[in-house]
């Protein structure tokens, strides 16, 4: 209690001088590099009453060198708040309890003077928002109230009520930019409101909020209640969390509610307008005075943070206003004549204002005057995104910008992966990110060269190399031909690719001792993490026309699974171990522990792909986004069980117990966790009106019909009723709750309708007849040959070319239909 005390005190007075700092860091030189102390000098650097973030390591290595240049690029942020930051360089002629082993090393100390405050393991901290957001909540916790319940913050609203107005937020995770926006807030107007904290999608659903998959702030009017028994009024802020835009909503919240005003409405001017808000007034004359206020505090009640609502006398006004005009708008543009409306009711009026007010969006950084495109009409998310992330500063230090003069001698020097792109485009753009984010993990520990290219200064390259869409990624290997990336646009998958590929495939095993090896894990533990399935092939020596498929199927799957291929004169002890007839796959699950056994007679290398591929498919999967194209693919009625978090291992034993006895062949059974994939809480709206309790399980017949059925929620999830609810639906015994309409996905504008633009582009080569499996050699030298048939595609904008076709193969093409055909999810 005596530390709070001391931590509190000192920290007011801390936070009364920070006006002047940041003021006085206009004048006076600030350390912008982190500072390299020893332990003895950085602990006789600590003032009383100071804060420092301080870490502590004995050499520099890869696994901190991405978080000792996020700590640099924290430096100035945390100045501004008086926060010095320092990297505290261990060496053995001192001894300091923080200079520990290594794994103790991976923590930042936060002290107070000498008075140690929090320590953060460094993941934490991944990222300069992360460390600004932690330090700041660690100052603030007497600001800052963190919630994780809907009692906790009723008895804060209790308490406060009278006496002081709340600012409550939610964000998804601390340690994010939100989180920081909101920090930063708290840190100037802590004293004024009470902050509250949450990241508990729960307790914002208990508010009324529908759209939980963005960061929410509330302004709670607590001050104004005075019967204990009513509730706070609550305001929503509407704009995104960005410290600018809480700052701007709680200047809005500080102005007066309504205003009495008896001049001429085109010379009055508010706080609202200088925000870029407009102005409302609502005409009153003195018979109907309190009607008109009561009416005017009703709409500014509602236009609380929107727009500034005036009351305007008519009777002691000088200008004329027209006799049947009773709402005057004002919009925040300068120089923009007043208008005089006829409105009859509150409604009318809040409808003109929403649809009659264009708020800019003010940029954080004055200093850039480039014009782009307005976020608010932006048509393509990708585009909007590039946009909004257009000054995040990528380290393109860690990869190797390629040119017609370079691209040759690197990649036939060393193993590289190179990214194709195109610097006008989107797509692109926004995956060079997630390519450099995998830069940054690979860095100091893996052999293969990163490098990119621009093919927009160097298309010769790119042609040559058959890239004629962006973006594309491709691998160079010695003595190999190139394999080109065609997985997910983001950094887990293409990290996933890079890994895996790290060994040549079909890997030949060549004894029984190293099959077994290969089957439990052990001969490949490190690529495990990226490969739950490992998959062996067994031949006898002689069938080399099976071999020959199965290596060609390898090859295509490279980067996706491990593949081994087992045919020496031994090969029927493992046969007959695993009853396994001559040919066939051995499919290691590891995660299950589990073999099984897979027959291969007369199966070409396409079908192999195809065996492998939903072999992958878990059982009862965990349906994200990023998984759902591909068990949607398999043409069958979703069983869904909707759940808040993890399921209950019951229900899924009980689930998986029908998977195994055969029940649910012609279903895709899963389950989706609305904290991990928030958009399912859109889906459960489709299909339910109003929500039902978590968890429930639905059928959903996407494919034909549309029907959507509900489990009883009544009912148990156990084995035998769901037998009995399953057999009601196949006898037709069971209504459905909803259909859902047949209609297709639009774009917002034609010319976002990329996928017709990627068949329009796939019926342009439908003739060249490609296999299913060609080498990419092949396909170049078939390019080569087709030349003169391509210019006529060429002549197309280079725009609806570039787009890229992420099939990986022909049994891709009827998901892709069916998906873009189909009803949505």
């Amino acid at each position: 209690m005596q530390l709070q005390l001391m931590m509190s005190s000192g920290f007011g007075v801390f936070r009364v001088g920070i006006s002047f700092v940041i003021m006085c860091s206009f004048y006076m030189p600030t350390v912008d590099s982190l500072l390299e102390l020893s332990p003895q000098k950085y602990f006789s650097t600590l003032q009383p009453g100071k804060a420092s973030l301080a870490y502590f390591c004995q050499a520099d290595s890869p696994r901190t060198s991405v978080f000792l240049e996020e700590l640099n690029e924290a430096v100035r942020p945390l100045q501004d708040y008086g926060i010095s930051v320092a990297k505290v360089n261990c060496v053995k002629e001192e001894i300091s309890r923080y200079c520990g082993k290594e794994k103790e090393l991976m923590k930042a100390y936060l002290f107070k003077g000498n008075i140690l405050l929090r320590e953060f393991p460094t993941d934490t901290l991944f990222d300069v928002n992360a460390i600004v957001a932690h330090v700041l909540f660690a100052l603030l916790f007497n600001e800052v109230k963190y919630i994780t319940n809907l009692e906790d913050l009723q008895n804060i609203e209790n308490a406060l009520k009278g006496k002081a107005n709340i600012i409550f937020s939610y964000v998804r995770a601390t340690g994010i930019p939100e989180h920081r926006a909101v920090m930063e807030a708290a840190f100037v107007y802590g004293t004024t409101y009470q902050f509250v904290l949450t990241t508990e999608i729960s307790l914002l659903e208990s508010l009324g909020s529908e759209d939980v998959e963005y960061a929410h702030l509330y302004f709670f009017h607590c001050k104004l209640v005075l019967d204990l028994t009513q509730q706070c009024r609550r305001t929503l802020m509407e704009q995104p969390l960005t410290t600018l835009n809480i700052h701007l909503f709680i200047k809005t919240m500080k102005a007066p509610l309504l205003t009495e005003v008896a001049e001429d409405p085109q010379q009055v001017s508010t706080v609202h307008l200088q925000l870029g808000l407009p102005l409302v007034f609502i005409v009153s004359q003195q018979a109907t005075y309190e009607a008109d206020r009561r009416t005017a505090e009703w709409v500014a009640w509602r236009l609380l943070g929107k727009a500034g609502v005036l009351l305007l006398l008519r009777d002691s006004l000088e200008v004329n206003i027209p006799q049947h005009a009773n709402v005057v708008f004002k919009r925040a543009e300068k120089g923009v004549p007043v208008e005089f409306l006829v409105l009859h009711d509150v409604d009318s009026i809040i409808s003109h204002v929403e649809h009659n007010t264009h708020i800019e969006e003010i940029q954080e950084d004055e200093d850039d005057d480039m014009e782009g495109p307005d976020i608010d009409v932006q048509d393509d998310e990708v585009a909007e995104t590039v946009f909004r992330d257009r000054k995040r500063k990528l380290p393109l230090e860690l990869t190797v910008e390629l040119t017609e003069e370079t691209f040759n001698a690197t990649v036939t020097a060393s193993d590289s992966i190179v990214l194709f792109y195109a610097g006008w485009q989107a797509v692109s753009m926004a995956f060079l990110q997630s390519y450099v984010d995998v830069a940054v993990k690979l860095k100091g520990t893996s052999t293969m060269l990163l490098t990119r290219i621009n093919c927009a200064d160097w298309s010769d390259v790119c042609t040559k190399q058959n890239v004629t869409e962006f973006p594309v990624v491709k691998m160079y290997k010695k003595g190999e031909n190139p394999v080109s990336y065609a997985g997910m646009l983001g950094t887990k998958d293409l990290l996933k690719f890079i890994q895996l590929n790290r060994i040549s495939y079909p890997v030949n095993i060549t004894s029984i001792q190293e099959a077994e090896e290969y089957l439990s894990g052990e001969l490949y533990k490190d690529l495990i993490s990226y490969s739950s399935v490992s998959v062996l092939g067994l031949f006898s020596p002689t069938m080399t026309t099976a071999k020959e498929d199965f290596s060609e199927a390898g090859n295509y799957l490279k980067g996706y699974v491990i593949t081994g291929i087992y045919s020496e004169e031994d090969v029927l002890l493992l046969s007959n171990k695993y009853a396994a007839s001559l040919p066939a796959l051995l499919l290691a699950r590891h995660t299950e522990g589990k073999i099984e056994s897979i027959p291969l007679a007369n199966t070409r290398a396409e079908d192999i792909v195809q065996i492998v591929t939903d072999a992958l498919l878990e059982m009862f999967p965990e349906i994200t986004v990023e998984n759902l194209p591909s068990y949607f693919r398999l043409q069958k009625p979703l069983l869904i069980l909707f759940s808040d978090g993890s399921i209950n291992p019951q229900y899924k034993k009980a689930i998986l117990t029908l998977v195994k006895q055969k029940y649910l062949d012609s279903l895709t059974p899963c389950w989706l966790n609305l904290k991990n994939t928030p958009v399912g809480r859109r889906i459960l709206r489709a299909y339910f009106d109003p929500l039902p309790p978590l968890p429930v399980l639905v059928l959903v017949n996407l494919h034909s019909g549309g029907q959507v059925f509900a489990f009883p929620s009544d009912q148990a999830i156990i084995e035998e009723n769901l037998v009995l609810w399953l057999k009601k639906l196949e006898a037709g015994l069971e209504n459905h709750i909803t259909i859902l309409p047949a209609q297709e996905w639009k774009p917002p504008l034609p010319a976002y309708d990329f996928l017709s633009m990627m068949d329009a582009a796939t019926s342009q080569h439908s003739t060249r007849k490609i296999p299913k499996c060609m080498k990419e050699t092949d396909v170049q030298e078939n390019d080569k040959e087709q030349h003169e048939d391509k210019s006529a595609v060429r002549k197309e904008p280079i725009e609806t070319l570039r787009i890229k076709h992420w099939n990986r193969s022909n049994w891709f093409k009827e998901a892709e239909k069916s998906f873009r055909h189909d009803k949505e999810l």
